[in-house]
């Protein structure tokens, strides 16, 4: 007699259970099958917050964002703080920035929020190129500065990050916070393991980023925790037209 005519279940008799893909056995195995699952009509709504069903929001995040950037053209992307006010110098160096990008040839690609990276797409925007901002849902809601002609708001920062890289040849990184840092570290990483290959990384603002890069050196370096070597992968500068060069030059452009 079938174990369903005895009221047993697989677990009972310590078999196994086939969900695609997905092996389950003994305490692990669930009531049902996947097509039951899907056109039970009282089930609980709560699978829109479940991780499979996650995947498919970031597949699609992956796809919106390719489409909109696929036809971009060369580009930088330019990260700062959000803190960062308009009457700043920091602000200032942001729109010449974005300005001389443009003049350079490249799209300018930032975080689409206030601060440093609306200066960077109003001085692209104001000279007449493409101006990108990839923004983020965040608790405290920023929105896309007014200067954005190609925006695109993403759920998760892997995923955005990934286009910040993936479109853009190279990083010009203005004063920031945690953000910046993240973002400049993750590029660094990227470059040192190549997993990118020439993409300059330009530091603007000597006065800001020294601190940095001496405890990489006297104490990163110092310690063995990384090479000497690994200071090549980026350079520092407070003069706008030679962030610019040193871009277009590493970038092959």
């Amino acid at each position: 007699m079938a174990n369903a005519e005895k009221g047993r279940t697989p677990q009972d008799e310590g078999g196994e259970q086939r969900l695609g893909p997905v092996v389950r056995r003994r305490g692990q195995m669930q009531a049902g099958t996947t097509d039951q699952h899907l056109l039970d009509t009282r089930g609980s709504s709560g699978w829109v917050h479940e991780d499979p069903f996650r995947v498919l929001r970031i597949q699609s995040e992956f796809v919106e964002g390719f489409g909109a950037l696929a036809e971009l053209g060369p580009a930088v992307s330019v990260f700062g703080s959000a803190r960062t006010t308009p009457d700043s110098p920091e602000y200032e160096a942001g729109v010449r920035i974005g300005r001389a990008l443009v003049d350079a040839g490249f799209a300018v690609i930032t975080g689409g929020g206030p601060g440093a990276m609306e200066a960077a797409n109003r001085g692209a925007c104001e000279g007449g190129g493409v101006s990108v901002g990839l923004g983020i849902e965040l608790p405290f809601e920023q929105g896309l500065n007014r200067y954005v002609d190609i925006g695109v708001n993403f759920r998760y920062f892997f995923v955005r990050k990934t286009m910040f890289v993936k479109y853009a040849q190279g990083f010009v990184v203005l004063p920031g916070g945690l953000g910046t840092l993240d973002e400049l570290f993750e590029a660094l990483t990227l470059v040192q393991t190549r997993k990118v290959t020439r993409f300059p990384i330009v530091l603007f603002g000597s006065a800001y980023w020294q601190g940095l890069v001496d405890w990489m050196r006297d104490t990163l370096i110092a310690q063995g925790k990384a090479s000497p070597r690994d200071l090549e992968l980026f350079h520092i500068t407070d003069d706008v037209d030679e962030a610019v060069a040193l871009v277009s030059k590493e970038a092959g452009v």
